[in-house]
């Protein structure tokens, strides 16, 4: 689970630099000045939570559970939700979209929440995995 998480981290990452060059530098001259605002904006949530999801992955390295595999699908429903519905309404202007923004701001919230319960419950130290011992021929005594 933490590999899932911190790939969809890194992927979330890249994407959301690559809007943030685009916007800086083949947008901001063709949008109005509303519509660049909720370009930001939506790069600027799919950011944050594009920590969140690396936050999510560090956790589950810890040790996986449901409320941590919950809570990467809440991160990453929200970017698509919250941060797509205003990546196309501020391309489009169409307001329509408007509408789903707030149920990707709500899995955003839950996201959040059920990160920190997943870390609460988290033991404070978790041993190394430790190699089996190797077995001997008797050789290695000689």
């Amino acid at each position: 689970m933490d590999r899932v998480l911190l790939t969809a981290a890194a992927i979330n990452g890249l994407l959301a630099v690559a809007a943030e060059a685009f916007g800086a530098h083949g947008l901001r001259e063709s949008l109005a000045g509303r519509a660049f605002e909720l370009y930001e904006t939506a790069v600027r949530y799919q950011m944050f939570h594009t920590v969140g999801l690396a936050a999510a992955g560090w956790v589950a390295g810890r040790g996986a559970t449901a409320v941590l595999r919950a809570c990467g699908v809440c991160f990453a429903a929200g970017i698509v939700l919250f941060s797509g519905s205003l990546y196309a309404l501020s391309l489009t202007g169409w307001r329509a979209l408007g509408a789903i923004t707030p149920v990707g701001g709500v899995l955003f919230l839950v996201g959040w929440v059920l990160l920190a319960r997943a870390a609460w419950r988290m033991p404070d130290r978790v041993p190394r995995r430790q190699t089996p011992p190797q077995e001997t021929t008797g050789a290695e005594t000689r």
